[in-house]
This record gives structure tokens, sequence and C-alpha cells, in this order.
């Protein structure tokens, strides 16, 4: 497991990476386009979440919100910004693509837990912070077990349960199971909220 851990796995990130950005670049290329006229020229966008050890990184997704704000200057809520576009590209789940680059570069990983906010470091505990032993992926555990649609706690013992259990037959379950999920297009977001409600504490 430890040689998995420690090397094959890194290994077969970039490999399967360059090798899916090569085949899905067509799809790359047209949610590229589409996003750029949906969101006034801004098709991706950047944030900076925490990765392994809590290193920080930015990551890359295509932009599927557009930005209004209240009279206030505040944004407004989620689900009220997800454009027509953004809500059809993250329904099968093409907002993820970007984070392809993200792995080739080492912030990432094909599987692991879910990079979170930056703000949400603070409000972890003991167990909830193991979650940064390992690269975050673009999918992992708790996507495949519920995605958006579960709570927190259980998101964070599927998220631990990965970091314990972390191998080849997990990961090979987990990417198997991710490709079924996008087909049923199911967990995309919590009840109420465009993805997940906000993480608050324990």
């Amino acid at each position: 497991m430890d040689l998995y851990r420690n090397h094959f796995k890194r290994i077969l990130d970039i490999i399967i990476s360059l090798l899916t950005l090569c085949i899905i670049s067509p799809v790359f290329l047209m949610a590229t386009v589409l996003l750029f006229f949906s969101n006034n020229g801004k098709p991706i966008f950047f944030q900076t979440r925490p990765g392994k050890n809590e290193r920080l990184f930015r990551i890359i997704k295509f932009k599927t919100m557009n930005d209004k704000r209240n009279l206030k200057g505040e944004l407004l809520p989620d689900v009220e910004r997800l454009t027509p576009v953004g809500k059809l590209i993250r329904k099968l789940s093409i907002d993820e693509i970007p984070q392809f680059i993200n792995v080739i570069k080492g912030d990432m990983s094909l599987v692991g837990p879910r990079p979170l906010l930056i703000e949400y470091i603070d409000l972890y505990d003991a167990f909830q912070k193991r979650r940064h032993e390992v690269r975050p992926g673009i999918t992992g555990w708790a996507q495949v077990n519920g995605r958006n649609a579960i709570s927190w706690q259980q998101k964070f013992e599927y998220d631990v349960y990965y970091v314990d259990y972390l191998c080849f037959t997990l990961d090979l379950k987990i990417l198997c199971l991710t490709f079924l999920k996008i087909l049923q297009a199911k967990g995309i977001s919590a009840k109420g909220f465009a993805t997940m409600e906000k993480f608050t504490g324990n």
C-alpha cells in the first residue's frame, strides 16, 4: 500500500490526466466557448484551496455561476447565480475538467477528499483535519457515497476512511463508481443549495 500511496498513485495520476485531457479536449473547448458567452468573457475561475498538509494552491474550475450581487454589494446565493449553461455543465460534471491540470501540477490527485474552502480549516476538529493527510481529489469516497446530498459529518467520515484505507483497489472502485454517478447525475446538490450548505463547525 505504501508503494502505491507514495509512488505509483502519482505516476498513474499524471498518465491518466494527460490521456483524459487529450481525449476530452473537444468537450473542454466547447465548454470554454459556451461559458465565455454565458459569463461575460469569464469561462474559468481560480480559487485558493488547502491541499495536502494544508498547503494552499489555486484550484482551476469552469465558472458555472455569475457574479450578480444584491444592493449591499454582496454576492447572491449560489442557487440564484447558477446560470442555465452552468447548471448543465455541473450536472454533467464537466466543471471539474480543468482540475486535471491541478493533478498534473501535483496540487491534486484523481482520487482523494475534495478540496474545501480555506475558511473551514479553523473549524475542523482533530479527526476532520486528517482529510489533509493526502492530496485532495477530483473525486473521492464521499463523492461516490452521496456527493453533496450527504451531511458534513458523513462527508468527513468518508474522507478519513479514504485516508486510512487508500490503495489501488479502492481508487479503482471510486473511479468506476464516479463514472456511474456522472451518468446518473445524482447527489449534485444539497436540498435548497446549488452545491452544498456551508460548513459552520461542530
